[in-house]
C-alpha cells in the first residue's frame, strides 16, 4: 500500500502547478473503497474552477503512476473552509485580520489576529493587544463574522431596513 508521504511527494508538485498549496492529504478506507482526500489552500483562497482543474490533474496523476495500485478508491479535493482550526503558521498568516477563538494553557479568548510573525501572533482581545507563541496555543478557530448590512435609502428617503 502507498504511502502518505509518497502520495505528498507525488502530488505537491502537481498541485503548485496551479499556484495553491497541498494543504493536507488522508487515505482512509470506507467499507471496501479508499478515500483519497485532498485538501487544498492558497494565499488567496482556492476557488471551485480551481479545485476543479487540479482534480483533474491529480486524477491524471494517479492514473499514470498506478500508485493507488488496483484497489478501488475515491479521490475528494476541496478547500480547508473555516471550520478547519489553525494548526500550521501559513493557516496564522493567511488569517490575518480575522477573529479567532483561541485557548491553551495561557489563554481562552476570542480575539482578531493583527499579527503574525512566526512563531508570534498577536491578537487584540477586548481592545488590547496580546503577543503570544503558537505553540501555547492548542486549539484556535477561526469565529465566521457576518456583517451587518446597511439600510437602504429610497428615492423618497424613507428608511428601509434590508432583511
Amino acid at each position: 500500500m502507498v504511502s502518505i508521504e509518497e502520495l505528498i511527494g507525488l502530488l505537491t508538485p502537481v498541485v503548485e502547478e496551479f499556484s495553491v498549496d497541498l494543504d493536507d492529504l488522508t487515505l482512509s478506507k470506507a467499507g471496501k473503497r479508499r478515500v483519497l482526500d485532498v485538501t487544498l489552500d492558497g494565499d488567496n483562497g482556492v476557488d471551485l474552477d480551481e479545485v476543479a482543474a487540479v482534480s483533474r490533474a491529480i486524477s491524471e496523476v494517479l492514473d499514470e503512476t498506478d500508485v493507488m495500485g488496483s484497489l478501488p478508491y475515491t479521490l475528494e479535493v476541496g478547500t480547508r473552509g473555516v471550520n478547519n482550526p489553525l494548526i500550521k503558521p501559513v493557516h496564522w498568516a493567511r488569517n490575518v485580520g480575522r477573529l479567532v477563538v483561541v485557548a491553551g494553557d495561557a489563554i481562552n479568548a476570542t480575539g482578531r489576529i493583527i499579527g503574525f510573525e512566526d512563531p508570534m501572533v498577536t491578537l487584540e482581545i477586548s481592545g488590547k493587544e496580546r503577543t503570544l507563541s503558537i505553540a501555547e496555543i492548542s486549539r484556535a478557530n477561526i469565529e465566521v463574522e457576518f456583517k451587518k448590512r446597511e439600510p437602504i435609502l429610497l428615492a423618497d428617503e424613507e428608511l428601509v431596513e434590508d432583511n
